[in-house]
């Protein structure tokens, strides 16, 4: 046997893996378009990142989160026991100071008293709270486009930015991409050598 014919599968993991490796530069690279008299090369995200963008947009807008969520979680937070706490144990602390900065306030006003005020003033705080959300909800719902922002952001990065964003979320596919590509140019080579000495 001709031990050269060992040589195909190492040849096909080389090429395999230099093809797929050049096919994920060629996503990114060139990052402006070069004329090549025939053709253009430019890299596949360079070329479509404003469509990047208004995908994206889509997708997080429509299918991770929206406005209303967003407004679902404030309100919740904004009428949530914390703030029922807090706004309470502040409420107290400064109708107390109020009454010790009063002469003679301690004889007429009593711990009753006090708290009877207290949830008046806690209803109010309460009402302006939600007289704020509704008006929140509103301006929200009118300035706070999440798709818009989105797209804006992503057409916005540079070249070099977009590249490094989307290296940080898919290396390890892309790495998987750059083996998967060796593997099988191996295989192949092996099949080459099967197919190669069948009958000799």
């Amino acid at each position: 046997m001709d031990y050269r014919l060992f040589l195909l599968p190492l040849a096909g993991l080389f090429i395999g893996w230099l093809t797929n490796y050049l096919a994920i530069k060629m996503l990114f690279h060139p990052k402006k378009p070069l004329n090549l008299g025939l053709f253009t090369l430019h890299g596949v995200f360079p070329k479509r990142q404003d469509a990047l963008g208004e995908k994206l947009g889509n997708v997080v807008a429509n299918e991770l989160i929206s406005t209303e969520e967003i407004l679902d979680r404030i309100t919740a937070q904004a009428k949530g026991d914390d703030v029922q706490q807090i706004l309470g144990r502040k409420i107290d602390q400064g109708l107390r100071k109020l009454v010790d900065g009063i002469p003679m306030a301690s004889l007429l006003v009593d711990d009753s008293l006090i708290a009877k005020a207290k949830g008046l003033i806690l209803k109010e705080f309460q009402d302006g709270i939600d007289e704020w959300l509704e008006g929140l909800q509103s301006k929200l719902k009118k300035n706070l486009d999440i798709r818009a922002i989105v797209e804006e952001k992503v057409s916005r990065f540079s070249s070099e930015k977009l590249e490094a964003v989307l290296f940080e979320i898919l290396r390890k596919e892309f790495k998987f991409i750059e083996l998967a590509g060796a593997v099988l140019g191996f295989l192949i080579g092996c099949v080459q050598i099967a197919i190669l000495t069948v009958g000799r």
